[in-house]
């Protein structure tokens, strides 16, 4: 089992209760808003895609809780674009035969490589942890709402539920795929097709230690104009 690093959870909750309590002049918010910056901080920079979970699967109160992370998200106009659907048990099974017969369909128009192979990956695919989140963006309702920032929304909510996912300790991995854009697939999710499947949400507890990331330097990434040193 992975220990959750010190900041997170109730430890946090509680040295910043008595860190209250030891300051009645006003500034022991700044100091708990503080804590929970930096918290949130470390949490972002050691997220990680698991790609290996074990067989155990979370509660469902601990699912309710990155989904309602996920619904504090920014979304423009207050639309709160976001459509969930959570996958456990044989649900997996079911959609993962109709992403299998997609892609034999596919496949049976261009044929490439081991195709019996690549059927039954596609099938297995969505059996790679206990619990699968669908996040989609619904199509525009109103006029002055943009598809595009329909998808950003919905794009920063499941960051949200990723992050909140390492808090609690889980595994999460973010995947899409031509599943992600098929009209079967859709429809057997109950779904238009114009709303937008933005991830497939693996979610389960952890098999494999975390691998080392190291990101481009954000100074290779970053132009600064008009700014004063």
């Amino acid at each position: 089992m992975f220990p959750y690093p010190k900041y997170f959870g109730k430890l946090n909750y509680e040295e910043s209760c008595k860190e209250e309590s030891l300051h009645s002049n006003g500034n022991s918010n700044i100091i708990r808003q503080a804590k929970e910056a930096m918290s949130v901080f470390e949490t972002i920079k050691q997220r990680r895609n698991i790609g290996k979970m074990t067989a155990q699967s979370p509660t469902r109160q601990q699912i309710e809780q990155l989904l309602e992370a996920a619904t504090h998200a920014p979304n423009h106009h207050k639309v709160e674009p976001w459509k969930f659907i959570v996958l456990a048990g044989n649900a997996r099974i079911e959609l993962g035969q109709v992403m299998a017969d997609s892609l034999a369909r596919r496949l049976a128009e261009n044929p490439s490589g081991n195709v019996e192979a690549m059927i039954d990956k596609e099938r297995t695919k969505l059996l790679r942890s206990p619990v699968v989140i669908v996040a989609v963006a619904e199509q525009p309702r109103q006029a002055n709402v943009l598809e595009i920032e329909n998808i950003e929304a919905v794009a920063a909510s499941v960051e949200n539920m990723l992050l909140a996912g390492e808090e609690m300790g889980l595994a999460c991995m973010w995947r899409t795929g031509d599943a992600a854009y098929d009209p079967h697939v859709k429809h057997w999710l109950g779904l238009s097709p114009a709303d937008h499947i933005v991830a497939f949400v693996y979610v389960g507890f952890p098999a494999i230690l975390k691998l080392e990331r190291h990101p481009t330097p954000v100074a290779n990434k970053t132009t600064w104009l008009g700014w004063q040193a």
